[in-house]
């Protein structure tokens, strides 16, 4: 558990949730970082009415026949980002995934080898796409690729009798995603805002805005963005006065024209994945745009700052690969993981939304300090004031990495 080294939420930053300005009425894009909308006092999660992307999925896909082997091989592999997952720093065990061993006897090979959904999906697609086995077989990626590796059938389906746990105490606000209405091919890790970290020690005046992020001439040099591009072009976006849940071409042009200008004056000095951390908290860069739970968790001299234009909003989920041939041992990971008490575990040490009803309750047992802690709990009214990132066609998409590698230099 690693609530002792979070820090608790600073006064500035509950003064901006309460100011930050609520969305435009309800969002009706699959956030490719989120995708919740206010409805009726209750958050829902929702998605593009004109199309389902799991009714559209290429129907030219190749069936995929796996033979899963779990009842033989009582193992899997299990691949996430990097600190996503409660840990005993002492003997460097995870404490949660030995209980889950003990209870199951399913061995788990748990890797942190996801730093961007992109460089991982590129290294699996092509198998994936044939039907032939990777070697993780859960994986966890934001909702926009989980969206699109469903919408290719590149998903296992569960099975609803072993994930009953799941489908149970899984948050109302993340069921019936519109990319997945039934819950049956993505379970949420975790969720989590996005928005600026910066070292106290570097920085002595805090960064409040994306604005000053990008322009303050004591940052210059001493600033990281984000590979991802939900997250770098869209508080980009919010700083230009645009909803990242909807946007134009030329809104979106504008930002990467912004970005392009910090980088080619040096005021970037790097764009990371999810190695961001260690050099925000070393002092090699001064400020970043940054993953609410990984900043606000992280030791030293760091702080997480909501934005003053905004914070972003996404999702984190658990997928099987297709062509798992540990499908079954995946679903109970999962099930396992919806306990209300393992969740609180895991909740406590990583400092991001938990997506599991019952959990807050269970806290009380495990750290009654983050019972009410808004980053792990916020209140329908606080994700109602965070900005989900609106979902394009896959053309659309693509042409949108491409302008955003080519000025990033990736």
């Amino acid at each position: 558990m690693r609530s002792s080294s979070r820090k608790p939420l600073s006064p500035e930053a509950k003064a901006l949730l309460d100011v930050m300005p609520t969305r435009r009425g309800l969002l009706r894009g699959v956030a490719a970082g989120g995708a919740l909308a206010l409805t009726g006092g209750a958050l829902a999660a929702c998605g593009t009415k004109a199309k389902n992307p799991t009714s559209s999925a290429s129907s030219a896909a190749p069936a995929c026949t796996v033979t899963d082997v779990s009842a033989q091989e009582r193992k899997l592999v299990f691949s996430n980002w990097v600190e996503y997952l409660d840990l005993d720093e002492k003997t460097g065990k995870h404490p949660t995934l030995d209980a889950f061993k003990a209870k199951t006897g399913i061995d788990v090979t748990y890797r942190e080898d996801i730093n961007d959904n992109d460089e991982f999906y590129g290294k699996i697609r092509a198998q994936l796409a044939d039907c032939k086995p990777i070697e993780p077989d859960l994986i966890v990626f934001t909702d926009w690729l989980s969206a699109r590796m469903i919408k290719a059938k590149q998903v296992a389906k569960f099975e609803p009798t072993k994930v009953a746990t799941f489908q149970k105490n899984l948050l109302p606000s993340l069921k019936g995603r519109s990319y997945d209405p039934d819950n049956v091919y993505a379970a949420p890790w975790q969720s989590g805002f996005t928005g600026i970290g910066y070292n106290t020690k570097v920085v002595k005046t805090p960064v409040k805005s994306v604005e000053e992020l990008l322009t303050r001439s004591d940052l210059k040099g001493k600033v990281a963005v984000m590979t991802e591009l939900n997250d770098t072009m869209g508080l980009i976006l919010l700083s230009l006065g645009k909803d990242p849940a909807n946007f134009t071409s030329a809104d979106y042009d504008a930002a990467l024209e912004k970005l392009k200008k910090a980088v080619d004056s040096g005021h970037i000095r790097r764009v990371a994945g999810n190695d961001y951390l260690q050099d925000l908290a070393k002092g090699d860069i001064a400020a970043c745009i940054g993953w609410s739970g990984d900043v606000l968790a992280t030791e030293g001299n760091v702080e997480y700052v909501i934005p003053e234009e905004g914070q972003l909003y996404w999702s984190d989920n658990m997928l099987i690969p297709i062509s798992s041939t540990h499908a079954s041992n995946a679903m109970s990971l999962i099930d396992y993981y919806y306990d209300p008490k393992v969740a609180a575990e895991v909740a406590a040490w990583v400092s991001y939304i938990c997506p599991v009803a019952g959990a807050q309750e269970a806290m009380k047992a495990v750290d009654a300090e983050l019972v009410e802690d808004n980053f792990i709990f916020p209140t329908d009214a606080e994700l109602a004031k965070a900005h989900p990132f609106m979902t394009v066609d896959d053309d659309v998409r693509k042409d949108y990495e491409r302008k955003f590698r080519a000025v990033i230099g990736a």
